[in-house]
């Protein structure tokens, strides 16, 4: 191992207090690498020691935790077991602390709301009851138009309460979005809000439902929570008011039965061509995975408190909530954007409410360096004991000033690639220690592994495919409606192997790094290369905030290089300043990356979790369709790249 390069290395009291450690003793093994190569050899046995140990909690125990007769496209999980996940996700901490806080929400103006898991599980018990007097039951779809709310925790539990299955839908989706999801998905109703606060202004939600429902027929009920006191049109019989609604529910029905693999979760993913993804998870598949993911590779204890800017539309809203009350920690949850009403709103949030785990991303950590420095040092970050990060490749300058400025040297930033289609593939632990930007290797029960367009695992050194070799009990049962859609996507680039679309690499030393989405390599002049690379040279060349690296048509090389970046608080976004920065690309890349062209612009193209969209900045530049773009949070960039695309040479830098 080249000591020069770890960054963060675990104290011996971090190792033996992580819940990694108490797993490992808990199976009898000697170390995380025995765990591992168990693991893989004997996955039945992986499955039911991790759930035993997790205290999930099943009815009926599975006759067979997994079944590998019907193949690794549809293994069979949990078989003759039977669960809801309410009994583990909200009774198991109601039931030994219901005092300690669920939820903590805090307002744009400051105002604070709190929910325990004793009231949590009252008001579940409240909206299961008026939902199944609607008739709403088992197998029914229900879309949730709402921001992340102490509320939304309750009605996702009061949905799994009777064996209703969620459709979560980002809160700032306009209508032909929201009506193409509970058209495909089938929804039986919709639950929804009066209004939310963005940036200081009321955005109205309830008429977004209404104008997406004219030419649905199947949503038959809407249930609207008073949050802002908007007026709001309301359709009888359809729409009736949550607050009305349990208000009137008679006896409470018990928390159902259900079969271990009957769907709670039906969350829908955008792909770069045809309509949104729907992807399945189970009960005992959702809860498991994702508290096998923050539980262990988050390290999240009982009373823990984790603050990670989020939206439920996103899967990362269902990881941040449901992992919160699987692991019996409480959830800190910011109204709004991260950096309103002031730039020090994350910094004020983590001393006030003692955080121990803050989530982050790589783009989001740049937006909040732009103006941290001045902040930081005015604020006690100490209770931080781990940086989750999720979606995308770390340039090592911003990575380090994490490590160094928010954790100040001590925290471990648990860097882990996922997806909505199967939770976390890989992850860091507190377990070893990290070199910037890296992850430490596979998560026990996926196989995780890097390969080549073979599937034969690459040495050292060389970029390919992020995919899995094992089943793991998280992935999606399929896709909704769409099993063809399923195999192509998941299982038809290469026999037999789980590909997410993420390339990675790992060193000599064994650590494992991200390079981006594999359908952002570029190809210049025959050389293959991921946009981290020439993202992260820009970067330390100084001036700009962010950076998009692109690959376009060429004539000469096949595929030329553009940049689109932001430019850094009082920094120049000139022609000269473009040169400079394509300069500094060649320098450290070699002059066949060098950027054909620099665009300035106010602001890259992101999601609600801080991912920025490369697909959306490639297709905008060459004039391409850039397929489902209804998760963008600012799509007015899109017009602006059209704008730098159609412009003639005077773009050029």
């Amino acid at each position: 191992m080249d000591e020069t390069e770890i960054a963060w290395r675990p104290s011996e009291m971090m190792r033996q207090d992580a819940n990694w450690s108490h797993f490992i003793r808990h199976c009898g093994l000697e170390d995380y690498a025995a765990l591992a190569a168990q693991a893989s050899a004997e996955p039945e046995w992986y499955w039911r020691a991790l759930a035993d140990w997790l205290g999930f909690r099943f009815r009926r125990a599975p006759d067979q935790m997994l079944d590998l007769g019907p193949g690794l496209h549809h293994p069979g999980w949990c078989l003759g077991g039977t669960t809801n996940l309410v009994d583990t996700a909200v009774l198991a901490t109601s039931e030994r602390t219901p005092d300690r806080d669920a939820i903590i929400w805090e307002g744009e103006g400051g105002e604070e709301r709190r929910l325990t898991y004793a009231a949590l599980e009252q008001e579940a018990r409240a909206l299961a009851t008026g939902l199944q007097g609607l008739g709403l039951g088992a197998g029914d779809v229900v879309g949730f138009y709402l921001p992340m709310l102490p509320d939304t925790a309750v009605a996702f539990m009061a949905c799994a309460w009777i064996g209703c299955i969620t459709l979560p839908l980002f809160s700032g989706f306009g209508a032909d979005a929201v009506a193409q999801r509970l058209a495909h998905s089938g929804a039986r109703a919709v639950i929804t809000t009066d209004a939310t606060r963005r940036r200081g202004q009321t955005v109205t939600m309830k008429p977004v439902v209404d104008t997406a429902l004219r030419d649905n027929a199947d949503v038959r009920h809407v249930v609207v929570l008073r949050q802002h006191g908007a007026a709001v049109p309301m359709q009888a019989p359809r729409d009736v008011f949550w607050h009305e609604l349990t208000a009137a529910a008679g006896a409470a029905p018990p928390i159902r039965e259900l079969p271990a693999e009957h769907p709670i979760l039906l969350m829908y993913t955008s792909g770069t061509t045809g309509l949104p993804k729907g992807t399945v998870h189970t009960h005992a598949g959702l809860g498991i995975k994702i508290s096998q993911d923050v539980r262990l590779t988050l390290d999240l204890k009982p009373g823990d408190r984790m603050l990670w800017p989020t939206d439920f539309g996103w899967f990362g809203g269902t990881v941040t909530i449901l992992g919160c009350l699987l692991a019996g920690a409480t959830l800190v949850i910011p109204e709004g954007a991260p950096t309103f009403p002031d730039p020090g709103r994350m910094w004020r949030l983590i001393e006030r409410h003692r955080i121990t785990q803050f989530g982050t991303a790589p783009t989001l950590a740049r937006m909040l360096r732009r103006e941290a420095e001045a902040l930081l040092d005015r604020h006690d970050l100490s209770s931080l004991r781990a940086i989750p990060s999720s979606g995308e490749a770390w340039d090592r300058e911003t990575w380090l000033w994490v490590m160094r400025r928010i954790g100040g040297g001590r925290v471990p930033i648990l860097n882990f690639s996922g997806g909505t289609e199967m939770c976390a593939i890989v992850a860091s632990n507190i377990l070893f220690p990290q070199k910037p930007g890296s992850f430490n290797g596979p998560v026990p029960g996926t196989g995780g592994d890097i390969v080549g367009p073979d599937g034969a695992s690459l040495p050292p050194g060389e970029i390919g495919e992020l995919v899995m070799r094992e089943a793991c009990i998280g992935t999606t049962r399929g896709l909704w409606r769409d099993e063809q859609r399923y195999l192509d996507s998941y299982w038809g680039q290469i026999p037999n192997l789980w590909v997410q679309g993420d390339l990675a690499s790992r060193d000599a030393e064994g650590f494992w790094y991200l390079h981006g989405r594999s359908d952002d390599t570029m190809k210049i002049a025959g050389k293959r290369i991921g946009p981290t690379e020439i993202e992260e040279a820009m970067l330390l060349a100084g001036g700009v905030t962010e950076v998009a690296a692109v690959g376009v048509p060429d004539a000469v090389t096949g595929q030329a290089v553009v940049c689109v970046v932001v430019a850094a608080p009082g920094q120049p976004a000139d022609a000269a300043q473009g040169r400079a920065l394509a300069d500094a690309v060649a320098t450290a890349m070699g002059r066949a990356f060098r950027p054909k062209r620099v665009i300035f612009v106010p602001d890259l193209p992101k999601t609600r979790s801080m991912k920025v969209m490369r697909r959306v900045v490639r297709a905008a530049l060459t004039g391409l369709s850039a397929g489902d773009l209804s998760s963008l949070v600012n799509p007015e960039v899109v017009q602006e790249l059209a704008r730098h695309a159609a412009a003639d040479g005077n773009s050029d830098r």
